[in-house]
């Protein structure tokens, strides 16, 4: 059995800066070095106070600690680590630029005064689940130990349970909407005959 410090020397580079630097911002939220308000998306004050961190800061928060936060962070160590060494293995520019093209859809969508929320964080998480889900759409998942589903419907799963315990859901359903249309561009639409449009940029790379 592997030790934590192994666990996470084994997790691949993507996966584990992300997840340790939303640890990190609600550690620091935690021993109250910062307002959360500080780094939530707000284009007022992007535009008017050129506080430009607030596009990146919101995609790093996910709460205070609690049971929400553990499963967000539970749920970028368990299905953004399986894409990474999935279907991206070996191809790290690709699975960033992912995350990029989620990031820039995202605050797309918030622009729209009825789709924003501050924090996009777990828009993030649950575009990596979707886009997992349909890469594995036939895997076994169990939801608590109690409801054994195919993986296709864990993002559909997520989203009622979000329901049932009261969490806002439009960061859900707009992280979802990103995946899609991440996965119909660079999967469904190539399959169908048309062009592959979303060719990671050369400033990817490293």
């Amino acid at each position: 059995m592997s030790t934590p410090a192994q666990y996470y020397q084994s997790l691949p580079p993507v996966s584990k800066l992300y997840g340790v630097a939303c640890l990190m911002t609600t550690s620091a939220l935690y021993f109250d070095l910062y307002n959360p308000w500080n780094i939530a998306l707000s284009y007022q004050d992007v535009f008017k106070r050129f506080q430009v961190w607030r596009l990146v800061s919101n995609f790093f928060f996910l709460g205070p600690f609690s049971p929400f936060f553990a499963v967000r962070l539970i749920m970028i160590a368990r299905y953004g680590v399986l894409l990474e060494r999935g279907p991206f293995d070996k191809r790290t520019a690709d699975y960033v630029w992912m995350l990029i093209f989620g990031a820039l859809s995202l605050l797309g969508m918030a622009a729209v005064p009825f789709l924003w929320t501050p924090f996009m964080a777990g828009s993030v998480v649950f575009m990596i689940v979707y886009v997992w889900s349909r890469e594995f759409p036939n895997a076994q998942i169990s939801i608590y130990g109690v409801v054994t589903l195919k993986g296709f419907y864990l993002p559909w799963a997520l989203l009622a349970l979000d329901l049932i315990f009261g969490a806002p859901l439009m960061g859900d359903i707009i992280g979802m909407v990103a995946g899609h249309l991440y996965f119909f561009l660079t999967v469904l639409h190539p399959l169908a005959g048309g062009r592959y449009v979303l060719k990671t940029p050369l400033w990817v790379y490293p």
